[in-house]
């Protein structure tokens, strides 16, 4: 019969990882306390958090809600980081700090229930951010609309010139 708190253990970690827009595994053998505090601080920067769990007890929850894939994953000292914000955000830190400390190791994650590989989230974390995105949306957008503009406001323009020059032509003659 399971204990109450590895119940609650499991029902926390579920909850995380259906709260998350995407989970990220790490593995964190030989960091320093000071370091894991770094990655801890930089990560809720990023809108994410950082648990270090029992790993029977996240590979119980990852089954129950159907994410086998992360079943072999979860071995040795694995750190799950939930973006619960900008999953792009989150995979920048991992991959800065892992530059920075080669004792953290990016293993893979999930993402809208779609098993990431390490590499994947590398590239995840070369995409720009999200406002950056919007902003050249924006500019493509309003692109031929300056053109359009552009052009209309060239007609009358080009109109009167046409007349001033006719108008020059027929004062000198």
């Amino acid at each position: 019969m399971p204990r109450p708190e590895k119940v609650q253990a499991v029902s926390d970690i579920k909850a995380g990882l259906e709260a998350a827009q995407a989970t990220f595994l790490t593995e964190y053998r030989g960091m320093t306390v000071a370091q894991l505090q770094k990655l801890r601080r930089s990560l809720r920067q990023a809108g994410a958090e950082y648990k270090v769990v029992k790993m029977s007890l996240a590979r119980r929850a990852a089954d129950e809600l159907g994410l086998g894939v992360l079943a072999e994953l979860l071995a040795g000292p694995t750190g799950l980081a939930f973006a619960n914000g900008d999953p792009v955000a989150a995979a920048k830190v991992l991959r800065d700090l892992a530059k920075e400390n080669d004792k953290l190791v990016v293993k893979g994650g999930v993402m809208g229930g779609a098993p990431l590989t390490a590499a994947e989230i590398t590239r995840l974390a070369d995409v720009e951010p999200r406002e950056v995105l919007l902003a050249n949306l924006a500019g493509a957008a309003q692109a031929p609309l300056a053109k359009l503009a552009g052009l209309v406001l060239a007609l009358p323009r080009n109109a009167a010139s046409v007349l001033a020059q006719l108008r020059d032509k027929k004062e000198a003659a």
